[in-house]
């Protein structure tokens, strides 16, 4: 039986839990929030400098000229700021996840003690229900486990392909502005 000592305990950790994962979620959203500042400032003063380039053009050749120099950079900020997203989302993703972790592993052996502490004071006869009890436990420990590792899998190659994908599109955008400077 639990106390209501033990309860309260439990009440409390959870609280801490709680407001411990809501602080990692407002880090990663300040993150964005400084992110998407600093590229805000930074298109304002490119649009300041690229209005001015715009308006001191002579001739079509030269706006065409600044139109290709202006393409490339442009994607590869793109590619840039969603790599920024990703990592931020994915760095908080991951501090959320650790903590579940550790508050998943606390609660099995908590009930692991409990288990045992049945068991030990389980009448004479119920050995075998014990024993399947416990065989059901640990067969859902290791299928949580294995499927744990495969969603950690999943993740690295959501993750690599990702980073190829975003690769792969600033290297096409720079073909394509190369060709069309040619």
């Amino acid at each position: 039986m639990l106390t209501p000592e033990q309860v309260l305990a439990s009440h409390k950790a959870n609280v801490e839990t709680l407001f411990g994962l809501t602080n990692k979620a407002f880090e990663g959203v300040e993150k964005l929030v400084e992110l998407n500042l600093q590229v805000a400032r930074t298109a304002l003063t490119e649009v300041a400098d690229t209005t001015t380039s715009v308006l001191s053009v002579k001739d079509a050749q030269e706006l065409l000229a600044l139109q290709t120099a202006l393409l490339q950079p442009s994607a590869e900020k793109a590619a840039s700021y969603s790599r920024h997203v990703y990592d931020i989302a994915s760095g908080t993703s991951t501090e959320v996840a650790k903590i579940a972790e550790s508050q998943l592993a606390d609660a099995q052996k908590k009930f692991n003690a409990l288990v045992e502490s049945t068991a030990k004071n389980a009448p004479a006869g119920s050995e075998n229900v014990v024993a399947l009890m416990k065989s059901a436990i640990s067969a859902a420990n290791n299928a949580f486990e294995s499927v744990q590792k495969a969603t950690k899998q999943a993740v690295d190659v959501a993750e690599a392909n990702f980073q190829a994908a975003t690769t792969q599109a600033v290297k096409a955008t720079q073909a394509t502005t190369r060709k069309k400077a040619a």
